[in-house]
Order: structure tokens, then sequence, then C-alpha cells
């Protein structure tokens, strides 16, 4: 009974062919299969399948006539703000953390398959002398900005640690986790979370089969991270913590600054309900995405969405027009994410990625393609940025703040030596700025540090964030 109105809801949505090997399953592979099943969303699943068709068919729109940078206004800088500035935001945002205001969300939903390693990006370690893995880089900076709000206001504050895995990262994750004693934090203060799977549809908008009792599932994009909040209750858990910031960041940044005290402040005293980071773009056809306005609504341009003289438009200090790259490192208030929630989680636009999608073929073979068979569809965490009421940008510097990790070792950028090399590197001038003099094994003066990842730093020079957060100097007496 349950297969026969199960087959008549596949067929309906144009998904029959994935029981073409019922007969041929097991009892076990079967209930595992009805199981997969039962969690599709099998009334929306056509209209996902059509769209996600529809969308790989079509070319991505061209922007060009309709998009203008963020105005001034709307942008602080740690470049070009002064001191006073500066001081006064990260007073502010260390007190908000202070007042148990603020929490840190990851997001670490996909595998290191891009590094060659079929375990979650967080727990890849790049080679530092200390050998830390990203996750116990970021677990040390959480507990370090917790001692220096506590140690400015007396407090015994907590940054609580959200993190949105999927499928395929929870359990690893978990397991890491506690095997590693959660890295000196309260485990009730990790509170980890799973993002939905989707289908990965064929160009003709059929599901593709992974195996004969298994159907291609992959994670719904960053973006999945509002559907995730409701699903599992996270934003009641906030509101019980009384966590009125969020700070959402991407796994792979070994820079990433941790419910980052000066960008909070920013965001909170200039009222904004939503706030990116930004870099200055190293080159016009940087793929990364460009945060500015279209048709008046602040939102994330991708690079395929302009044509080259656009993005290469200068202004009239030489500088790029379009020059505010997106690196997925936010702030949202907690009420922003309630809307979202309630109101604008089912408009978010979806994105096509074209992927080569292993599967079983008519004769229930397995096949692994060699170029793209299928289209992932993908939800992006900035597509909420036009709903925001007052958005805000904030430019930080690059090789301060941005190295992420995604490609193997041979890659020409953003790979564990880059990644290695440019935290060593910022050590190392956090060291010489703090009157630190840099010796070779003879003795002798090294130059001071160069600011490129491409370099190698000149000595191998580690701080832990337990000693310092951002190059602050610790007082002894």
């Amino acid at each position: 009974c349950m297969t026969g109105s199960l087959r008549q809801s596949l067929e309906s949505a144009g998904q029959a062919h994935v029981l073409q090997f019922w007969p041929e399953l097991c009892e076990e592979e079967r209930d595992v299969f009805l199981e997969e099943l039962a969690q599709l969303d099998l009334k929306g699943l056509k209209d996902h399948c059509e769209a996600a068709a529809k969308a790989a068919a079509s070319p991505p729109d061209s922007l060009d006539q309709h998009i203008e940078p963020i105005p001034p206004e709307f942008i602080g800088s740690v470049k070009k703000s002064g001191r006073d500035s500066l001081e006064e935001w990260e007073r502010r945002g260390l007190l908000e953390i202070s007042e148990n205001c603020v929490g840190v969300l990851l997001l670490a939903g996909g595998q290191g398959t891009r590094l060659g390693v079929q375990y979650p990006k967080g727990m890849y370690n790049v080679g530092l002398p200390s050998g830390k893995t990203l996750y116990q880089i970021q677990a040390e900076r959480i507990r370090k900005i917790q001692e220096l709000a506590d140690s400015k206001h007396g407090s015994k504050c907590t940054v609580p640690w959200y993190i949105m895995t999927s499928e395929f990262t929870l359990g690893p994750t978990e397991t890491f986790f506690k095997e590693n004693n959660y890295f000196g934090l309260e485990p009730t203060n990790i509170i980890m979370f799973e993002q939905r799977m989707i289908p990965a549809v064929t160009f003709d908008g059929k599901v593709i089969l992974k195996d004969k009792g298994k159907i291609a599932m992959a994670p719904d994009g960053n973006g999945g991270l509002y559907q995730a909040l409701v699903d599992n209750k996270v934003l009641e858990d906030m509101k019980k913590r009384g966590v009125k910031y969020l700070h959402v960041y991407c796994v792979d940044n070994i820079l990433v600054k941790m419910a980052d005290p000066v960008f909070i402040g920013f965001c909170v005293s200039k009222g904004a309900d939503c706030g990116a980071k930004v870099v200055e773009k190293a080159y016009p056809t940087e793929p990364v995405g460009v945060v500015c306005r279209v048709r008046g609504v602040s939102q994330v341009v991708e690079y395929s969405e302009v044509q080259p003289q656009t993005a290469e438009l200068r202004g009239p200090g030489g500088e790029l027009v379009y020059s505010a790259g997106n690196i997925c490192n936010h702030c949202f208030t907690r009420s922003f994410l309630q809307d979202v929630a309630e109101k604008y989680k089912d408009q978010l636009k979806q994105h096509v990625a074209l992927k080569k999608v292993p599967f079983v073929d008519a004769q229930g073979v397995q096949v692994k393609p060699s170029k793209s068979n299928g289209i992932k569809m993908e939800k992006f965490v900035f597509d909420v940025f036009p709903f925001s009421r007052n958005f805000v940008a904030f430019e930080v510097v690059r090789e301060d703040e941005f190295s992420p990790l995604k490609n193997a070792d041979g890659s020409v950028t953003d790979n564990p030596t880059t990644a290695r090399n440019s935290l060593l590197a910022q050590h190392c001038r956090w060291a010489t700025s703090a009157g630190a003099t840099l010796l070779d094994e003879y003795g002798n003066p090294l130059p001071l540090p160069s600011v490129s990842a491409d370099d190698s730093p000149p000595a191998q020079c580690e701080i832990s964030p337990l000693v310092s957060y951002f190059g602050e100097v610790r007082t002894v007496c």
C-alpha cells in the first residue's frame, strides 16, 4: 500500500523511474530506500526538477544596466576609518559580547572533495607547526574573544557556536569535537544542526539514481541555512540564550575573526539588520561575487552576471568601481533572521551548479561521468540581502582577514600552502609590530614579512589564538 501510493506520487511528479530497480532490492535495502523517499518533498519534487532543467537551459541574466556601487555612507572600512571610530566600534562589540548578546554560526555542510579528502573541511590540517585544524583555530578564537570581553567588563560571558552541517558532515564533526574535548569549550554551547538535502537531477529534469536504491542527494547550498534554522528550532535557542546578533561565516577561511567586535560594533552602531564584510577585489576578473545594488536593492552579483567591461570600470582615482568582493562573512540581527524564516525564505533565488554526478545506468551499472551530467540547485546565504531594511558593508584588509582553503596543493590559489603562509605571515607581522625582531638560525635579522600569501613567511612564527586574538599584546606584570 505504501509503495503503491508512493509510486503514484512519483508518477505524478514524472519520477517513476526511481523505482525501476525495486524488484532487485532486498527487504533491508527497500526499507532504507523507502525511508529516504519518505523524506523527499514529493509535492514539490516536480517543481524542483522542472525549475532545475529550465534554469540550466537559461543563460544568466546580464545586470550591467541595473547595477551601482553601495553608497559610501553605508560602507565602513578598517583602512579608511579613523582610530577613534575603530576603537568605538570595538568597545561596542566587546560590550555586546560581554552581555551574551552575540553568537557565531559556522557554515560547514560541505566536504573537502576539492581538497582531495572525504572528511569535513574543518577537520583539515594545513601543516602549521602546531598541527591545528581549522576547527581548533576557530574554537580557540571563540575562547579568546570571550576572555577579552570578560577582562574588559568583569563578565563571565558565552559566545554560543552554532554549526550547520549536512548529512555528510554531521557525524564526523560530532565525533571529532568529542575526541578533542570540544577544544576547551563547554559542549552545551556548541549547537550542531543539519541542513536539508535535495536531489540532483539530469538536464531533462529527472532525479538521478546514485545506486539502485539510493537517490543522488546534495546539501541545498549555504542558503539552506534559513530553512535549517526553522527545521531545527535554532532561532528559539538563540532567543532563550539572549542572542541578538549573529556572526555567520564559512568554514574554509583560516583568517576569520570569530565574533569580530569591530564588525559587530560597526553594524550595531549603524542600526543594521544585515552586514557583509568585503575585501577589495585583487583584479577585475577575480571570480568572487561583488556586493553592490541592483535596481536600488543591495545584493551580491556573481562575476558571471556582468560583462568584463563593467567589471573593469574604474573611478577617478584608478580604483575599481565594483571592488567590494564578498567573502561569506556576515552579521545578522536575530530579528532579521526571524523575518527571513517567517516571510522570505521561500523567495530566495535558486542558483544552478552543473556537476559530475555518479549514477546507475538503465542496466544498473554504476557510472562515473567524465563531464557534467547533473544539476544541483543551491541557495546562497547572501540571497537575503535584498530583504534587509538597513544593509551595510564593512571593508577589511584581505591579508588580515581572508585566505580561503578551497583547493588541493598544486592549484594556483586558495590551497593549504597559501592558507598556511597567510596565517604564519600574519603572525610574523604581529610579532614585529609588538617589537620583536625575527632572527635566522645564525642570529641575523630577517626581512619584514610579506603580505602576499604566495610568498613563504620569513620565519615559522605561529601564535596561538589563546595568546592573541588579533595581534593585541598581553601585558605581563
